[in-house]
């Protein structure tokens, strides 16, 4: 007994030493963090331990930078940006370069995808100087935060050289500095401020001519997407070229939309192992990825290929949204229900070394079974891509069963075995980081993308995840006031919502009505369309502001217009507002939306995919959509059969009862299933069968 009291004794004195010396190390490590440690940003926090004094985006840090007669550097970037982490290893990490950096700025780091509304300003100064951007983004500003200088990565010894110029020119040329603040500010303040056009010129199928007319010479044909170098999938732009093939029958319009998912799905940008695309290919052929992964692309891109493969039931395309919503499931999905917003692309302080192979792993890990999977995947023993392999197809399948005397059903059978076993010994690598904060904005594509997966795949677990998700978004992003905020993390939501928070969380919600006809998902969108007009619209242009007139204002209040990676909020809203106006019998709605793409249709005919969401609804105007209300008990299983057609200008309503909505007053008939197929308020006559209410669509 004696002994074990001793022993015990030890032990706790021990313990005791030892957290008494974690807790000094804590202590130690909260001392010599800088501003940023508060921060639920994991690309703030990445940062939070630097030797730069850096600052989040506050009154804290702008008032200082006045007080002080500071220069002020803001520093953009996000978790998973690969030279975001180059530059912090070679600058912000040297206690040379911070030491200078706190002497001379009040430094000042934003996560980009938390506060998109700082990088537009800043970053449209930085393209206004330098004609391009990118990530990460410096930019040096008075300190009232209006610009004079910045740019985008910059090696050690250039980043000081550059500080020390700026500085000196500041001091010795006060008056030129501030010519040069006016003039940049005024150019950020002009940028994509859209003025109503009064004008309306008629919508006509020849405008959908031009637009591709034009589009068309710009397309790589060899290897699809836009031809040149680096390849991002735009979404959005294959979505509109879908629906002009839909409406003009132009093959070239497919051609190119089939070709580019394709290579995509073939190429290295695509995960061939764990599913999901990386953000962008840096070659023309989409073989070498940048490897990080973005929620917001695997979102539409699950919306792409759902839609390509209701079109041309082509089981490739199954197979990629089935893939990639696995890895999402896998991946980026937390127990609660959010997404996830990326991975990063690097692992163990390199680029991609999480995703590529040597041939004699491949060996070790299939045995006999490695030489028809590294021919499939054209895996070299001296390696594809810097003395290691990235995985990716050229050969079709059938060339490669003929090579090895084997059938299809045995080559799959060999692919998905190979594919399960690498993934497994994938899975012991030291992981990428993973950016787990949740954004409301990109949670909405996401839904959205379960939303198009179910309705395509028909796949009922895919539904239950997207209701999963819209009451989460409900419970942790919606404000008691109506609006919604930007950011979750550990329980805490802080940033006030931006228009693509509303614009997507809408569009989503549309999107979840129409798949289940549950009223409460359309009212819940007409009630978040009524907050943003009130606190987002602009009633001289009929536009959208970006940030809400609650929020604190910046240097410049910007209008999001045109598309890109992902659609421009303005263009969503235009098409939320026009599929709201006719679910709702809301013409007010309607005119606003017209009155937008007015606004813009100048850039149109020339503005390829920059403007592929406004191009869908100028689509919607050429060709009026339909409404289709379904009616009665069977009113799922009828909205299910409709979904095994592509029907790009149908919009559904209805449900079990006629409900609370206008559009489906008095179409109930006691005992049936009824199907009305109505345009601009105008119904044929009902029918009871799918097949015959296709044949009104003029399927």
């Amino acid at each position: 007994m004696k002994i074990t009291f001793l022993l015990t004794l030890s032990s706790l004195i021990f313990f005791s030493s030892c957290a008494q010396n974690d807790t000094d190390q804590i202590e130690k490590e909260i001392k010599n963090a800088n501003h940023l440690i508060d921060q639920s940003s994991p690309y703030l926090l990445q940062h939070a331990y630097n030797p730069v004094d850096w600052y989040p985006w506050g009154e804290d840090a702008l008032k200082k930078a006045k007080d002080e007669n500071k220069l002020i550097l803001i520093s953009i970037g996000y978790a998973a940006c690969h030279w975001c982490h180059v530059m912090e290893h070679e600058s912000f990490e040297d206690s040379s370069v911070a030491a200078y950096m706190n002497e001379h700025f009040i430094a000042i780091k934003v996560d980009r995808e938390e506060r998109p509304d700082i990088d537009q300003v800043y970053m449209n100064a930085v393209q206004l100087l330098s004609g391009s951007g990118g990530w990460p983004l410096n930019c040096i500003a008075l300190p009232d935060g209006r610009p004079i200088y910045g740019g985008t990565y910059f090696p050690k010894k250039q980043w000081l050289n550059l500080l020390e110029q700026v500085g000196d020119f500041v001091k010795k040329n006060p008056e030129k500095a501030e010519q040069q603040a006016v003039a940049l500010t005024a150019g950020v303040q002009k940028s994509e401020l859209i003025q109503f056009q009064e004008e309306h010129s008629k919508h006509t199928a020849g405008d959908l001519v031009k637009i591709w007319d034009n589009w068309k010479p710009k397309m790589d044909f060899n290897q699809g997407g836009i031809d040149r170098s680096p390849k991002f999938p735009l979404p959005v732009s294959y979505e509109y070229l879908l629906q002009y093939h839909f409406l003009s029958k132009d093959e070239s319009a497919l051609n190119i939309t089939e070709l580019t998912l394709r290579k995509m799905a073939d190429g290295g940008i695509y995960d061939q192992i764990g599913g999901g695309f990386a953000r962008y290919s840096t070659d023309a052929k989409w073989k070498v990825p940048h490897f990080e992964k973005m929620l917001y692309d695997n979102a539409q891109l699950v919306g792409l290929y759902a839609r390509a493969f209701q079109h041309s039931k082509n089981p490739y395309y199954k197979q990629i949204v089935e893939e990639s919503l696995g890895f999402i499931q896998r991946e980026m999905t937390s127990d609660e229900g959010g997404f996830y917003s990326s991975l990063d692309a690097d692992s163990e302080g390199e680029e991609g070394k999480f995703y590529v192979w040597k041939a004699e792993e491949l060996d070790a890990v299939l045995g006999e079974e490695s030489t028809v999977v590294k021919e499939f995947y054209n895996v070299s023993e001296s390696g594809n891509w810097e003395s290691n392999n990235i995985l990716y197809r050229t050969r079709s399948k059938e060339d490669v069963a003929n090579k090895y005397g084997l059938g299809l059903d045995q080559l799959n059978e060999k692919l998905a075995k190979a594919k399960k076993a690498l993934l497994k010994e994938r899975a012991k690598r030291i992981r990428p980081g993973l950016d787990d904060k949740i954004l409301c904005a990109w949670n909405a594509l996401m839904l959205k993308g379960y939303v198009d997966a179910y309705r395509s795949l028909q796949g009922d677990e895919y539904l239950k995840i997207a209701e999963k998700s819209a009451a989460f978004i409900l419970e942790n992003f919606k404000r008691t006031d109506g609006g919604l905020n930007r950011n979750y993390k550990n329980g805490q939501s802080t940033i006030n919502g931006f228009l693509d928070d509303y614009a997507f969380t809408i569009e989503a919600f549309i999107g979840l009505y129409q798949a289940t006809l549950a009223e409460k998902w359309l009212i819940e969108a007409d009630l978040l369309m009524a907050y943003a007009l009130a606190h987002f619209g602009d009633e001289n242009s009929m536009m959208f502001f970006y940030t809400s007139d609650e929020d604190n204002a910046l240097i410049a209040r910007k209008m999001e217009v045109t598309d890109n990676v992902i659609p421009s909020s303005n263009s969503a809203m235009a098409k939320n507002l026009y599929i709201l106006g006719k679910l709702l019998y809301k013409d007010e709605y309607i005119d606003r939306s017209v009155q937008m793409l007015n606004n813009v249709k100048e850039q149109t005919p020339t503005g390829m995919s920059y403007y592929a969401n406004w191009d869908i609804l100028l689509s919607w105007l050429v060709s009026e959509p339909y409404e289709v209300v379904v009616v009665g008990k069977d009113y799922l299983a009828m909205r299910k059969e409709f979904d095994q057609h592509y029907l790009p200008n149908v919009f559904f309503a209805g449900g079990r009862t006629e409900g609370k909505l206008a559009i489906a007053e008095n179409k109930m008939v006691k005992g049936t299933t009824t199907i009305y197929v109505c345009q601009n308020k105008v119904c044929e006559l009902p029918t009871e069968s799918v097949h015959d209410a296709l044949k009104q669509l003029n399927k």
